[in-house]
């Protein structure tokens, strides 16, 4: 017996079993399963399609789209990408398809759900019935994840089916009735439908893309197959009463996070508390990346505290009369939606004990020095030896600095304690010495390692360093932007401490530009703001305009004259914003012009690169009377890259070689090691 297809230009034969002559596995065109009993067949092809398949009709009214037919065709995933609107798979094979609607389903997927709509279920393959409530410590992993194709809620919340087609059901999604009355849509009957328009619940007013809702076609009326029949009774460890659902719809104040509803709410009637549904199973404890200590739900008013309380994340006001998320020992209070925007900032503590258990593990970390001995270097000087897990040799500690010295770790200027290695020249800050070796950076949950002597551009300030960095994955900080927290101490503003903002709209007092959406750190009551990478500036720089220190100065100090110029450019410069400053000659300059370009460099470290030259290349400033770039032939007083090899030329503008490109692209991050002097 022969037919021809729609799907393919030959006809197909019918063979009741598939030859067994070829070892090679054959797959349903229609389907993509293996072929393996009665099947339509191109031999000239390879093209097959198993019974099922093959006698589908081509069009076919379907109960769970009740306004327009499907019509059987081959997908367009050439032309476009698009899944199924069943089991949200790739639709790579013959589809079932709504013109109208743009509703999408396999073949097997159509004919599955037909027959679930039917109750036929001696049409459908094998099902194994599971019951995962019995023990979910015993459960397989697959079945720990797996979804129901109908409320694509967690398959271990009810009895279930399991079917061989690989289609798993709720028991009780499967017993779900085609055709509802509900008081919610009184003038019409709700149908089980594919939500193909993106309605909203009408009584949780939520939007569920897959999966199932009763829907009014007519009304553009939809109600979620969970919120059809809730319980009407819901205990919550957070609170000491239960709460009762409310069928009738009204505005409120969810008692829990705040915010308004407007629609069947459930309602402690001991306590007066109102709230959303989805509110009454709130996490009790949370630790959230913006504060310290894990902070604790509440319903009512915080005790003993007067005022006005701000959200420590979007600094606008708290009610205390409704719901947020507190710390009691430091008075950090925040909005519920604030503290749980984003899953990947939070996680939930059973009780404050686990939390204490964690603080105690996470205390054991691996320390990035080890004290050697105590040395004495004059008749009263004792001083420290240690082994710095960044340096081959031991470094001594001095308080005296002796000419100028940069720190190999943050490559800032060292004013104070430092450790040095007589060897080789390497120093460090104290306070960069005992840097810890991983650490947790305050807007992400996972430790960040410590690694020493590379060549990096930073992912956050974005600022080209040699020294020391902190790396997550692909992410790379500096270890200024490492020490950011939620809140800053500025010199210039000591009043109060400033606020960490994540959008915010302003000017900068530091800069005098604007800040237009995006993050600073602020002083509200006094409308006093600065960039985030503001308050990166270093407070001392050195410059060959002056022979002392310059110091970063907030405001200008003598005020006798009316034209105020940078003594490096010789261009006016606004006496209001921050500027750098010697007091003993009386100089000013603008920050850019102190610093350069590149800040962050300590010159002359030695780095380790696939480039044109087969040499270490050295950091260098290029100066008068150095050979020109053996890229582009010029000479400019930019960084630049020389050779090592005294005996080699070769010298390139950092802008001209690769390793730009290399390192600043965004997309390929990566730091290039340091080999040192």
């Amino acid at each position: 017996m022969e037919i021809q297809h729609p799907s393919h230009n030959h006809p197909l034969v019918f063979k009741e079993e598939r030859s067994h002559e070829s070892d090679e596995k054959a797959y349903c065109h229609g389907c993509g399963e293996e072929v393996s009993g009665p099947t339509y067949s191109c031999v000239a092809c390879g093209f097959h399609l198993d019974k099922n398949c093959a006698e589908a009709p081509l069009e076919m009214n379907h109960p769970f789209h009740r306004n327009h037919s499907l019509n059987l065709g081959i997908s367009a995933i050439g032309k476009y990408l698009c899944n199924c609107h069943f089991c949200y798979k790739m639709c790579d094979n013959i589809v079932y398809s709504c013109g109208s609607c743009k509703l999408k389903l396999h073949i097997r997927c159509a004919l599955f759900l037909h027959s679930i709509a039917e109750k036929k279920f001696g049409e459908l393959p094998h099902i194994a019935h599971k019951d995962p409530l019995i023990s979910t410590e015993n459960h397989s992993i697959k079945l720990k994840y797996a979804h129901c194709f109908v409320c694509w809620t967690p398959l271990l919340d009810s009895p279930c089916f399991s079917l061989d087609c690989g289609f798993c059901l709720h028991k009780k999604c499967v017993e779900l009735p085609f055709e509802i009355n509900h008081l919610y849509h009184r003038q019409h009957s709700l149908f089980l439908q594919f939500n193909t328009d993106c309605l909203p619940c009408k009584i949780c007013q939520g939007t569920q893309v897959k999966g199932f809702v009763y829907c009014c076609s007519m009304c553009k009326v939809a109600l979620h197959v969970d919120c059809v029949s809730p319980s009407p009774f819901i205990e919550d460890s957070n609170h000491e009463h239960s709460f009762t659902r409310c069928l009738r719809r009204f505005s409120f104040i969810c008692g829990a996070c705040g915010t308004s509803g407007n629609y069947a709410p459930y309602i402690c009637s001991t306590c007066g508390v109102t709230v959303h549904k989805d509110c009454i199973s709130l996490s009790r404890i949370i630790k959230n990346t913006w504060h310290h200590h894990p902070i604790f739900h509440n319903y009512f008013v915080v005790k003993n505290e007067c005022g006005i309380l701000e959200c420590g994340i979007c600094h606008e006001e708290v009610n205390k009369e409704y719901g947020n998320y507190y710390c009691s020992a430091c008075k950090f209070i925040v909005h519920v939606n604030c503290a749980l925007k984003d899953s990947e900032f939070y996680y939930e503590i059973e009780s404050k004990d686990d939390y204490q258990k964690l603080n105690e593990n996470s205390t054991l970390v691996d320390p990035s020095f080890l004290v050697i001995k105590e040395i004495k270097l004059g008749e009263n000087v004792i001083t420290t030896e240690i082994q710095h897990f960044s340096h081959e040799h031991n470094l001594v500690l001095y308080d005296e600095v002796k000419g100028d010295k940069c720190c190999d770790c943050c490559s800032l200027l060292i004013e104070t304690s430092f450790y040095n290695c007589s060897e080789c020249d390497f120093s460090l800050h104290k306070s960069c010495a005992v840097l810890p070796k991983k650490k947790e950076y305050w807007i992400c949950p996972l430790a960040f390692n410590l690694i020493p002597n590379h060549f990096f551009k930073c992912n956050l300030c974005g600022s080209l360093h040699t020294g020391f960095a902190y790396n997550l994955n692909r992410i790379w900080l500096c270890v200024q932007c490492a020490e950011l927290s939620s809140s800053y101490t500025s010199q210039a503003h000591k009043e109060h401490l400033l606020l960490f903002y994540n959008m915010y709209n302003g000017q900068c007092n530091a800069c005098g530009s604007s800040i237009d959406n995006g993050e600073a750190y602020r002083c509200k009551s006094c409308n006093f703001n600065l960039h985030v990478l503001c308050t990166l500036l270093p407070q001392t720089a050195r410059h060959k305009c002056d022979e002392h220190c310059l110091t970063l100065t907030y405001h200008e100090v003598n005020d006798y004259s009316e034209y105020h110029s940078c003594d490096i450019c010789e261009e006016r410069r606004n006496p209001n914003i921050w500027f750098y400053h010697c007091a003993l000659c009386d100089k000013s300059a603008h920050p850019k012009c102190v610093l350069g370009d590149y800040p962050f460099i300590k010159l002359g470290r030695r780095i380790s690169a696939k480039t044109d030259d087969p040499h270490l290349l050295i950091l260098v400033q290029k100066v008068y009377l150095y050979p020109e770039c053996s890229k582009c032939g010029q000479l400019c007083f930019d960084l630049a890259l020389e050779c090592a090899d005294t005996r080699c030329s070769f010298v390139i503008h950092w802008r001209c070689s690769r390793l730009k490109d290399f390192i600043e692209d965004d997309n390929i991050v990566e730091p290039i090691a340091i080999k040192g002097y």
